[in-house]
C-alpha cells in the first residue's frame, strides 16, 4: 500500500493464474470495503490468464494497471523485495521452506508494525509523461 507503507504478502509454491486469484483474494479480504484497488503489474503472462480477467470482471472495485518494470511504482515493490532480503533472507540459515516462509510472514509482520508511505523521488507528472511515450504493451 504505498499510502501507508503497509504489505500484504504471500508464501506460494508456484507463480500460476491459481495463485495469483488466491493472492487478490487476500488483498480483497484485506482491503476495507468501497475503496477502490489499483494494482500495478508488470507484463507476466499469469496476470493476464484468462481466469484472471474473469475474476478482474467479477470484482469491479479492482483496476489493474500493467506498466514496464522500469516504472517507478514497481521500484516501491522491487525496493520492499530488496530490503527483506538484505535484512532478512540474505545469509539466513533456514532448514526447511516452511521455515523460510515463516521468516518471511515475520519479517512482514514487523514490517507493517512500523510502515511508513513510499516516497517517489520524482514528481507524478514526470512519471506520468515518461510513461506517456513508451509504446503501448502488447495484448
Amino acid at each position: 500500500n504505498t499510502l501507508d507503507g503497509t504489505v500484504v504478502g504471500r508464501c506460494m509454491p508456484r507463480h500460476t493464474h491459481k495463485e495469483f486469484v488466491r493472492f487478490l483474494n487476500a488483498i480483497e479480504r484485506a482491503v476495507p470495503a468501497g475503496k477502490v484497488i489499483h494494482a500495478i503489474l508488470d507484463n507476466y503472462a499469469t496476470h493476464k490468464h484468462p481466469k484472471v480477467q474473469h475474476w478482474l470482471a467479477g470484482h469491479p472495485r479492482w483496476v489493474f494497471h500493467f506498466t514496464p518494470t522500469s516504472a517507478s511504482w514497481i521500484n516501491a515493490v522491487e525496493g520492499f523485495f530488496s530490503t527483506i532480503t538484505r535484512r532478512r533472507i540474505r545469509r539466513g540459515v533456514f532448514s526447511s521452506v516452511p521455515h523460510l516462509q515463516d521468516a518471511i510472514t515475520r519479517y512482514i509482520r514487523d514490517h507493517n508494525r512500523a510502515a511508513r508511505p513510499f516516497v517517489w523521488t520524482k514528481p507524478a507528472d514526470t512519471i506520468l509523461s515518461k510513461l506517456a511515450r513508451l509504446p503501448a504493451p502488447s495484448e
